[in-house]
């Protein structure tokens, strides 16, 4: 039997998301809901062997501008993190859930205190040396007898 050919736009949505990184599986499963095809995936297959130079291109951009712009994924921004956690704890207190809901003020608290970046401050207020930590000086006190 032959295989039904996919139309340009089927194919621009499977490049696509293959190119964000969604699982094969993923893919398939999102098209049969969204177009209403059935595409199979066999994993011993080549994915890109033969595949026409536009759509390797497609891949190709696809890729880039998602590994760059993660601005456009809601859950990269403090804000939108900060809300669903939000949510969460107002519901987990409601459910007389506190454990949860101090878990979730906890994981709030560390999110604006950048717990959750890689940015770490290096240098003092406005970008002065830290200050040296000094040890405390101890004196010593000598017996009268060995003072000479």
């Amino acid at each position: 039997m032959a295989k039904a050919k996919l139309s340009d736009e089927v194919k621009t949505y499977i490049v696509q998301a293959l190119a964000c990184f969604d699982s094969p599986s993923v893919v398939a499963a999102a098209v049969k809901k969204e177009f209403g095809v059935d595409v199979s995936h066999d994993p011993n297959k080549k994915a890109a062997s033969g595949l026409a130079p536009k759509w390797k291109a497609l891949f190709g951009e696809t890729r880039k501008t998602f590994l760059e712009d993660t601005a456009t994924i809601a859950i990269s921004h403090r804000a939108v993190r900060l809300r669903a956690l939000q949510r969460m704890a107002e519901k987990a207190e409601i459910q007389s859930n506190m454990v949860l809901a101090a878990s979730l003020l906890k994981q709030a608290a560390e999110e604006v205190g950048n717990a959750y970046t890689n940015r770490r401050e290096l240098t003092g207020k406005d970008g002065k040396d830290l200050p040296v930590p000094v040890p405390p000086v101890t004196i010593f006190q000598l017996p009268d007898n060995d003072r000479s």
